[in-house]
C-alpha cells in the first residue's frame, strides 16, 4: 500500500469546520509537532491539542500567550486568531486600529481572486453597492424567518408568535425594497432589531430590557448579546477571508470603517442565531462558558458559516453581472 504524504491530504473547507476556540490563562505553542494550549495544574503542565485543520478561529483572552511557531502553523491551516478581553469581549489585536473587530488573518498569496474581482467590479458604483446591501439584508431576514421557527428552538423554550413574526419580517422586506439609500436600510435594520428584542422579551418573559451600548450592559441578556455577537464577527471575518474580500469593502456599515464588511456579513446570523440564545441562556441562568457552548452548537448545527459564504458568493457574482450589463448593451 502506498503511503500518503500529509501534503497530499485535502484541507477541510472553512464552511465545514466545527470549532471556534476561546482560551484564557494558557500558553499556545507547538509541542510534539502539534499546536496545543498549556494550562498549569500545580507543579504540572497539562497539554491539550487544538485540531487546527478543523478550526475556524481562535479567541485569546485574559492571560494568554502565543508562540511564533504556533502562529506559523495556525496561519498554514488558515485559522484566524483574535486577541480579546475576558469572556470573549471586547475583541482587539495589536495590528489593527479598529478595536471592535480586529483579526490576525493568515497570510496566503494563493487564494483565488474570483470573488474579490467580482466585488470590486460593482463596489465603486453607489447604485450597485446599494443593490448588494439590499440583497444582504433580504438574506438576513429570510434566514431569521427560517431559524426562529425551527423545531429545536421551540423545544428549547423560544416560540415567538408566528403571525407577529411574519408580519414584522414582511414589513421589513417591503421597506428594504423601497429603500433609496443605505441610511434608509440602516434605519430599517435598527427598527427591526428593536422589534425583535421586544418579541424575544415577550416570548421568554424576560421582563424589562433595554439594549445597552457594547460592554456597558449589566444584565445577563446584554452581556450574552455582546459575547455572542463577537462569535458572529469571527464567522464573518472567516467568511470574508475565505473569499479573499478585504474587510474594508463594506456595502452597508460605512465605507470608512476597516471592519465594515465583517459587520455586514455577521448580520446574516446575529439576530437569527445569537439573539434567541442570549435570552434563553439569560432566563436559564447559564454562565458565559455554557452560553458560548450553546452558541457554537447552534451556529454549527445551522451551518451558519456555509450560509454566510454562499450568500456573499452569490451577491458578489450576481451584482457584478449587473455591473456588466450596460457595457454589453452598448457593444
Amino acid at each position: 500500500m502506498q503511503d500518503i504524504d500529509p501534503s497530499d491530504l485535502k484541507t477541510i473547507l472553512h464552511s465545514k469546520r466545527a470549532n471556534i476556540y476561546y482560551l484564557e490563562h494558557c500558553r499556545v505553542l507547538v509541542h510534539g509537532g502539534r499546536v496545543q494550549y498549556v494550562t498549569d495544574a500545580g507543579k504540572r503542565s497539562l497539554y491539550w491539542n487544538i485540531p487546527i485543520a478543523n478550526t475556524t478561529s481562535i479567541l485569546l483572552g485574559t492571560g494568554t500567550s502565543l508562540t511564533q511557531a504556533a502562529m506559523r502553523e495556525l496561519a498554514k491551516a488558515g485559522v484566524l486568531v483574535g486577541f480579546c478581553g475576558g469572556g470573549g469581549t471586547p475583541l482587539f489585536s495589536a495590528n489593527e486600529v479598529d478595536v471592535e473587530v480586529a483579526w490576525l488573518s493568515p497570510q496566503s498569496e494563493y487564494r483565488p481572486t474570483e470573488y474579490l474581482q467580482a466585488w470590486v467590479r460593482f463596489w465603486f458604483d453607489d447604485e450597485l453597492r446599494l443593490i448588494a446591501a439590499k440583497a444582504l439584508q433580504t438574506a438576513r431576514v429570510q434566514r431569521l424567518r427560517s431559524e426562529w421557527q425551527q423545531r429545536g428552538l421551540r423545544e428549547a423554550g423560544f416560540s415567538p408568535d408566528a403571525t407577529q413574526l411574519n408580519h414584522l419580517l414582511d414589513q421589513t422586506l417591503h421597506q428594504i425594497a423601497l429603500a433609496e439609500g443605505t441610511i434608509a436600510l440602516l434605519t430599517e435594520e435598527a427598527r427591526l432589531t428593536k422589534a425583535l428584542f421586544r418579541l424575544a422579551v415577550q416570548t421568554v418573559g424576560y421582563g424589562d430590557f433595554t439594549r445597552a451600548k457594547r460592554g456597558s450592559g449589566t444584565d445577563p441578556a446584554n452581556r450574552f448579546l455582546d459575547h455572542g455577537n463577537y462569535l458572529a464577527y469571527g464567522l464573518g471575518a472567516t467568511a470574508t477571508w475565505v473569499l479573499g474580500l478585504p474587510h474594508g469593502l463594506a456595502v452597508l456599515h460605512g465605507k470608512t470603517r476597516r471592519g465594515g464588511l465583517v459587520f455586514d456579513v455577521a448580520d446574516l446570523v446575529k439576530d437569527a442565531s445569537i439573539l434567541p440564545q442570549a435570552f434563553l441562556s439569560a432566563m436559564r441562568g447559564d454562565d458565559e462558558q455554557q452560553f458560548r457552548r450553546n452558541c457554537i452548537e447552534v451556529l454549527t448545527r445551522s451551518a451558519s458559516l456555509d450560509f454566510m459564504i454562499d450568500t456573499v458568493k452569490d451577491i458578489a457574482i450576481q451584482t457584478a453581472r449587473q455591473a456588466q450589463l450596460p457595457q454589453e448593451g452598448t457593444a
